[in-house]
């Protein structure tokens, strides 16, 4: 029984689907199929239950899943605890990260990584939690810095020790200048510039409640800078969260109610992880461990 083999009968378990498995994996479905039967043989077992659309765990499948999670985490700390004792260790860490105020703790964890390990090297790819995710799940990243809620079924992670606010950046001479904080009301009959996705069901339409069918979305964007361009030129009143920068001409006024998010640091449940990726995860979480809220 390879260590390769149960990560492979795992990433089954969690998708519920050969297909999806097999290309998360990087390999062919017959060459995952014939792992698993394999596997089958070896253990005198069956371990799922196959139907036209998805598959389910056996009895014994629910076993081996608990016992492979086991065999799988003990590897990898075994291997972690040897490790941090490799000063030479090298290779690439490649982490997906939205823009947050929380990005300083991602900073300051590499640093300090890199103290130890000056050999490291860090690809930084800038993206929305959606973008993180699809990178993630295709193999192109190794961790992700996104928004709350994460799925736990997929995902281990580790909460970020900072929560983000909400609010609307808007012209300088803009009458809501003159606020202290931005309520739903206040947007009656003004342009919306908002992040990408669907706007009736994200954060902003919920918070805008009923009077959002009295503002219009007028564009939307990935990431806040491009955002923040619109707004100067009064194409519409921009919401995000506040950040450690300051955009020429606009204000930062906080929404009320008040909206806070909070974010973590993701990575895939039973992957195997290079042993660099494997080493900044660790230290990551140690060192997020002893961080209190709200320290920037």
């Amino acid at each position: 029984m390879e260590l390769r083999v149960l990560n492979y009968f795992l990433a089954i378990a969690r998708e519920e689907n050969f297909t999806k498995a097999a290309q998360q994996l990087h390999v062919t479905q017959p060459t995952l199929s014939r792992q698993i039967a394999d596997l089958e043989a070896e253990l005198g077992v069956k371990l799922f239950v196959r139907s036209n659309h998805s598959i389910i765990l056996t009895e014994d499948g629910m076993r081996l899943k608990r016992r492979a999670q086991e065999i799988l985490s003990l590897a990898d700390k075994t291997k972690r605890d040897f490790l941090r004792k490799d000063e030479t260790l090298s290779g690439t860490v490649s982490i997906g990260s939205g823009e947050f105020r929380s990005t300083e703790y991602l900073a300051k964890i590499i640093s300090e990584f890199k103290r130890r390990y000056p050999l490291v090297r860090y690809e930084i790819y800038s993206g929305n939690a959606g973008n993180i995710r699809d990178y993630i799940e295709r193999g192109l990243l190794d961790i992700g810095l996104m928004s709350e809620p994460i799925d736990i079924r997929k995902y281990n992670f580790v909460n970020m020790p900072v929560k983000e606010q909400w609010g609307v950046y808007v012209p300088d001479d803009s009458p809501l200048c003159e606020k202290e904080s931005v309520a739903p009301e206040d947007l009656k009959g003004m342009s919306v510039v908002s992040a990408t996705g669907d706007f009736n069901q994200s954060r902003i339409g919920k918070w805008l409640g009923e009077f959002k069918e009295d503002t219009s979305l007028v564009a939307s964007s990935n990431l806040p800078y491009n955002q923040a361009v619109l707004a100067k030129e009064k194409i519409g009143v921009m919401f995000s969260i506040r950040l450690n920068c300051t955009y020429e001409k606009l204000r930062f006024i906080p929404l009320n109610p008040v909206m806070e998010i909070s974010t973590a640091l993701a990575w895939k449940k039973e992957q195997l992880f290079s042993p660099v990726t494997a080493a900044f995860i660790d230290f990551a979480v140690q060192y997020l461990k002893g961080i209190s809220y709200n320290k920037l």
